[in-house]
């Protein structure tokens, strides 16, 4: 999948280098457009999806910010 123009980070679902904010023992923080989250190290960059970044895994369907379809 290329890219959006708009769109800030490498990807939609994966989890990335470039969105660590804050690194500890395995693992790391991440921020997105949703806020903040953990993940473990070995998720960054691995061309897959990072089931730590799914809104139903970080309850923000609760918090209103994402829209359940």
């Amino acid at each position: 999948m290329a890219k959006e123009d708009n769109y800030p980070f490498p990807s939609r679902y994966g989890s990335h280098q470039s969105m660590v904010i804050k690194e500890n023992d395995g693992t790391v923080v991440c921020k997105d457009e949703y806020g903040e989250y953990t993940t473990s190290k070995d998720r960054l960059d691995t061309g897959g999806a990072d089931p730590n970044r799914y809104a139903l895994s970080r309850d923000l369907y609760k918090s209103n910010k994402v829209k359940k379809e």
